[in-house]
């Protein structure tokens, strides 16, 4: 019985697609978009990047894609959406959502966040200096909050102090290394200890509430972390000291 008219044959496609080597796969994607341009030289490869990433890039007429060898055994519509990324992102076209959520869908299965998680870990480089700054100790810090706001039952992670004085990124926590860096900015007399412990707390709210993995979307501040950060006691005056470094 014949397909009807419209139908997506996911099985087809799957078929097609296990015969493409990348460079086809990414020469068909590029005719797609640029039907009219001529093809330019095409080398795709698959690198030992500490994480999921993907560059391309076009220079002198020659197209290269760099791809995380993490995704070399993605499927291959996995593969195709993710060569529609790259190259819409490169030309400044669109993206179907159909292509975002597939890949996105792929990277947040539990096995590709383990095999991520595995990957920085042993291939990422991550810089964590003493706690002890000039000015202030971040883990006398750490559980002073840990003892006010979390009942003293957080363990405490590697803490430190970041390479540069960021005023953007004022402290992240990275859960591969399994540590809390605040920006070197903070580390100065003029700093109001206020201010410190709301950006230390905020982090620690991270160990206490993790990334949550639904489908194809990745939440960092849940519902219940931004309930728990409401909840800390000088909320705006902490943010009304930061606005002011």
């Amino acid at each position: 019985m014949p397909e009807p008219e419209g139908t997506f044959d996911l099985e087809g496609l799957q078929t097609a697609l296990f015969f493409e080597s990348p460079e086809e796969l990414y020469a068909r994607v590029f005719r797609e978009l640029k039907p009219r341009t001529p093809l330019p030289e095409l080398r795709v490869e698959f690198r030992r990047f500490a994480n999921a990433d993907s560059f391309v890039r076009l220079e002198e007429g020659r197209l290269r894609v760099r791809i995380s060898d993490m995704l070399q055994g993605a499927p291959a519509p996995v593969q195709e959406a993710l060569a529609h990324i790259l190259l819409r992102k490169l030309y400044r076209k669109p993206i179907p959502r159909a292509y975002l959520h597939r890949y996105r869908l792929y990277l947040n299965r539990r096995d590709m966040r383990r095999q991520a998680q595995l990957v920085r870990q042993v291939r990422g480089r991550k810089f964590v200096s003493g706690a002890r700054g000039e000015c202030h100790d971040l883990e006398e810090m750490f559980e002073s909050v840990n003892a006010q706001f979390f009942d003293g039952l957080l363990g405490r992670p590697r803490l430190g102090w970041s390479r540069g004085a960021s005023r953007t990124m004022l402290g992240h926590f990275d859960p591969a290394h399994n540590a809390i860096i605040i920006s070197r900015i903070l580390d100065r007399p003029e700093t109001p200890r206020l201010a410190l412990e709301y950006v230390m707390f905020h982090e620690m709210l991270h160990l206490r509430y993790p990334v949550d993995h639904t489908g194809s979307r990745r939440r960092v501040h849940t519902r219940e972390f931004r309930k728990a950060e409401k909840e800390y006691p000088r909320l705006k005056e902490a943010k009304e000291a930061l606005k002011k470094l």
